[in-house]
């Protein structure tokens, strides 16, 4: 009895140990959220994403999608994650710039001519690299940063031919400083405000003029409170999926691999529907009424090539230029 007894709490302690030493991954849900429309290709990719993610982990990765700022606003967003909430959200990558600064060079302007390339140079050992140090630096875990939302271009009541024409211009742009130094050099006042505001800004007069890509003019309706589209491409938008780090580390391994491979094939997905629908979206701003305008791009090009010196960013440049063969 006595020795019966004595194996049983045997086992128990034993039991106990494993317990203690093995980690048990538990079901973990991860709210997703962004600025943009449902039908944006962002918003098409995130709910892609969701419906892979739970079949390919059985369940065990849930994935709650929010579009049209649900959750508030992208910095607000990356702030709940920070602090340890499950939350993610796709995100310009130069708003991550402040805690791994060689990040900045992927907003940088008049970078990358195709997407191929930004796809490329996402999956790079040296970017994958600067992922690493943004979980360390920030408690954010980038999954994927191959996600293209289209190239940006001027939103303005009134023509524009170079930069001269942006002078004294209020223009909304992204709060990070390769956005602003950007907007600042075209010969515009950058203006930092929320995604959401933007349409009551412009409709308002708060601010003269605004940058984004198509998908975005369409989905937010600025057509409605802007006169003029021209095609700069100053910036081509490449935005990341960013999850809190605390959330992250409930998912086992296993099912990690899972969600980052198929965090990368829905940014493919994602940005192949952004290069579908770019020219069909302008082609309903241009139906609104509003004039849309090709532009020599040689005097704008050559207005922001002190950016990169002036933020510290030309030893990343050649570095995406060696991956990138050129």
């Amino acid at each position: 009895m006595n020795r019966t007894i004595k194996a049983l709490g045997l086992c128990v302690a034993i039991a106990a140990s494993l317990s203690i030493s093995v980690p048990a991954f538990a079901a973990t849900t991860l709210r997703i959220g962004t600025v943009l429309a449902p039908d944006d290709p962002m918003g098409q990719g995130l709910e892609n994403f969701k419906e892979q993610v739970e079949a390919a982990t059985n369940g065990e990765v849930i994935i709650e999608v929010f579009h049209n700022s649900q959750l508030g606003d992208t910095t607000e967003m990356i702030d709940q994650a920070r602090a340890g909430a499950n939350v993610g959200t796709v995100t310009d990558v130069a708003r991550l710039s402040s805690f791994v600064p060689s990040l900045a060079i992927m907003s940088a302007p008049f970078l990358f001519d195709t997407y191929e390339q930004a796809d490329t140079f996402a999956l790079s050992d040296e970017y994958l690299a600067w992922g690493e140090e943004l979980k360390e630096k920030s408690g954010l875990v980038m999954l994927a940063s191959n996600w293209y939302q289209g190239p940006r271009h001027l939103l303005t009541q009134k023509p524009i031919t170079s930069p001269a024409d942006l002078a004294g211009v209020r223009m909304r742009t992204i709060g990070a400083p390769i956005w602003i130094e950007t907007i600042r050099a075209m010969g515009a006042e950058p203006t930092p405000i929320a995604w959401g505001e933007v349409y009551s800004a412009l409709q308002l007069g708060a601010i003269d003029a605004a940058e984004a890509q198509p998908t975005a003019i369409r989905g937010a309706k600025l057509y409605e409170v802007i006169k003029y589209v021209t095609k700069t491409g100053h910036i081509q938008l490449v935005t990341a999926l960013v999850v809190s780090a605390e959330a992250w580390d409930q998912i086992s391994p296993e099912n990690q691999k899972i969600v980052r491979d198929l965090a990368v094939e829905n940014g493919r997905f994602a940005s192949q529907l952004t290069i579908d629908l770019g020219e069909e979206a302008l082609a309903d701003v241009a139906a609104s009424g509003v004039v849309i305008s090709d532009v020599d791009l040689g005097p704008f090009k050559e207005a922001v090539a002190g950016v990169y010196g002036l933020l510290d960013l030309d030893a990343e440049a050649a570095i995406v230029n060696r991956v990138l063969g050129r």
